[in-house]
Parts: C-alpha cells; sequence; structure tokens
C-alpha cells in the first residue's frame, strides 16, 4: 500500500484542505504515513513546499529520491505548484488518475569540515557583524577576493527567490544553471570584486575560503548554521539526492513570473 504524508501551511484553509486530503486518500486506498511517505503532499505556498523538502531531508535524508512531492496553492500561483485552492478537485482527480509528469530538480550541497546540508533555493554565506573577506575559487582555480556582507549562490529555482532582491538575474526554467551573487559587496580604487552577478554552469563547484569566518552563518534556504572555526566551504550540485515533483498541468514559466511579479 503506497503510503503519504501532508504539510500545510497553518492558516485556516490550508488546514481544511489537509484535513480534506488525508480523508480522500484513505478513501482511495492510500496509508497515512508522516514517518516513511511515497507521496508529500503540500498545502500552502513556495515556502511551505521548501519546509516540506527539509522536513522530509531532516528525517530520511537517504530517502528523498524515493519521495514524490505534489503541492496545492492556497494563495497565488507558485513556482513549485499548478494548483489552486479552488482547483482541489481536478488537483486530486489528477493524482489518482496517473495524469501527471514527474519532473526532477536540483538540490545545492554545501560542505564544510565534516558537515553536509542542502538547498533548494539558494545558500548563503554571509555576516552581518563585520565585513567579511571571502577567496572565492571556482572549479580550483581562485577567481577573485570578495569582501563585504556576503555571497549567495541560487538554482534555477531559487533565483527568483532571494537571489533576485539581491538583483541577481532569473534564470528561465529548464536551463541547468547556479548563480553567484554578491550581497552588499564592498567596491573602491583598493577593493574590487567582480560586483555583478554570474551565472555558472551547473557542474561547476565553488569553494569560499576565508581567514576567519568569525560570526558569520550559512543560510541553506531558512535553515542557519555557524561557521565561526570554519576555514572553507565548498558548495555545488548534490550528486546523491534530488527532488521529484509532481506536476499536474503545463503552466507557462512566464505566466508564473506575471502572476508574482
Amino acid at each position: 500500500m503506497k503510503k503519504f504524508t501532508v504539510i500545510a501551511r497553518p492558516d485556516e484553509i490550508s488546514e481544511e484542505l489537509k484535513h480534506r486530503t488525508i480523508a480522500d486518500l484513505k478513501m482511495a486506498g492510500y496509508e497515512y504515513n508522516p514517518d516513511w511517505p511515497d507521496y508529500c503532499f503540500v498545502i500552502g505556498g513556495d515556502g511551505t513546499f521548501i519546509y516540506a523538502v527539509h522536513s522530509i531531508l531532516r528525517k530520511h535524508k537517504k530517502n528523498l529520491d524515493k519521495v514524490l512531492f505534489y503541492g496545492i496553492h492556497t494563495g497565488t500561483l507558485g513556482f513549485y505548484t499548478d494548483y489552486l485552492d479552488t482547483e482541489y478537485e481536478e488537483f486530486m482527480e489528477t493524482f489518482l488518475s496517473g495524469a501527471y509528469e514527474i519532473t526532477t530538480y536540483p538540490l545545492l550541497q554545501v560542505e564544510y569540515d565534516t558537515h553536509k546540508h542542502n538547498a533548494i533555493n539558494e545558500i548563503r554565506v554571509e555576516n552581518s557583524a563585520r565585513t567579511q573577506l571571502i577567496d572565492v575559487y571556482v572549479n580550483g582555480e581562485k577567481f577573485e577576493t570578495f569582501r563585504g556582507t556576503g555571497l549567495c549562490v541560487c538554482t534555477q529555482l531559487g533565483s527568483t527567490a532571494y537571489n533576485r532582491s539581491l538583483g541577481g538575474a532569473v534564470i528561465q526554467e529548464g536551463l541547468d544553471f547556479i548563480e553567484l551573487t554578491e550581497m552588499a559587496g564592498i567596491h573602491h580604487s583598493k577593493y574590487r570584486s567582480l560586483e555583478a552577478p554570474i551565472i555558472l554552469k551547473g557542474d561547476t563547484e565553488l569553494e569560499f575560503r576565508s581567514p576567519s569566518f568569525h560570526d558569520a552563518i550559512i543560510g541553506c534556504d531558512a535553515d542557519v548554521y555557524r561557521i565561526d572555526e570554519v576555514e572553507s566551504i565548498r558548495i555545488h550540485i548534490c550528486q546523491t539526492a534530488s527532488v521529484h515533483m509532481i506536476r499536474g498541468r503545463k503552466v507557462s514559466y512566464f505566466d508564473r513570473l506575471k502572476s508574482l511579479f
């Protein structure tokens, strides 16, 4: 018997849809099992979807590839969902009939010391306490020395999130790229880095080195980790796990952009 879980945003509409989804899936012969799901139904917005991915990662990192995520938006149309809450019947019928496609999206991975963390949108290295110096290496080659608040590395999906607010480029859906964007860089005659966002091939590995990351943090989407004693940080596309999403219907990428921005 196929197992499922439901993760919902804590608001009245989302909670009502959560209970309805659980009841309908049980009636269709599926088992509600939050611990070992084959399907994760997400009810809310894009933030809820990211939270759901991290929730599954924390519980069952090695089994992420075995979970299919399927979302319905209780607000505006999102990048992670194809249906609005007013389209619940179509949303559920699409799933139960199997009339859907599965799309795979990459995860970013950061490695430092013995730690590994993942993100679906972006990984940030930032220091709000003082100017952070970072030597940036691209595939092992020294690229630049950055001074400022920090650096943001995003996926194609994450290009419309925090990266966009930093002035980064929006990357069209389907392109296998990552993007590096500065956070409040210092630029004058003595210190200068690229300043502009740079879009890199998906198989690029970035390394950030610094004589001191004291007071700095690594942000993996909404998860935050202190890195005071760290000297080197490596960021790349994860080779061992990815996010598999059920897509119920074709929605133009540019329609999504227009609905949100």
